[in-house]
């Protein structure tokens, strides 16, 4: 059994050559200019050989975590399972950095979540005042149609004739 190369009729079309598994030339072009100063070069054979590196340790890091999650019978990997294989995997020195990035991305999403609960209210509010306020209209609207039709009713500052007489 190849790590690398999981079988088809287990994992459906999974790749079938390590290459295929291997991160885009882009993202990895783009990480390594990051994190070297300006001006320095690197091959293409250097960026070639630090995608496959990278790509391994996605992979080796992916079947640690999956070994936790299927101890814990679980079916779904999560970020605790990836700080326990990371911890695993004897890289202690990575496990402050993704703590933090884990904490920063979770209030992130909390941030997310709670912006569009809040645009959810703010509109179902505006919507309940909108058909309140249409609501009144209506009624003023029935209440002018009802004046108009019956004598007895009187409009603001109207006095009825009868109590003008006495």
């Amino acid at each position: 059994y190849n790590l690398f190369l999981p079988a088809k009729r287990k994992f459906g079309n999974m790749a079938e050559k390590i290459e295929d598994l291997n991160l885009p030339n882009a993202v990895i072009t783009r990480i390594i200019k990051d994190a070297l100063p300006e001006g320095v070069n690197v091959s293409k054979e250097a960026r070639s050989a630090i995608s496959r590196a990278a790509s391994v340790f996605v992979l080796y890091a992916t079947s640690c975590a999956n070994n936790f999650a299927l101890k814990g019978k679980r079916k779904t990997l999560n970020g605790t399972d990836v700080i326990a294989a990371v911890q695993d995997m004897e890289f202690e020195q990575f496990l402050d950095p993704l703590k933090d990035s884990w904490e920063a991305f979770k209030k992130e999403q909390k941030d997310k979540k709670d912006a569009a609960e809040k645009r959810k209210k703010t509109k179902e509010g505006e919507k309940a005042e909108g058909t309140t306020a249409g609501q009144s209209s209506q009624d003023e609207v029935n209440t002018s149609t009802e004046a108009a039709g019956n004598p007895d009713v009187m409009e603001q500052g109207e006095e009825k004739d009868d109590e003008q007489e006495m």
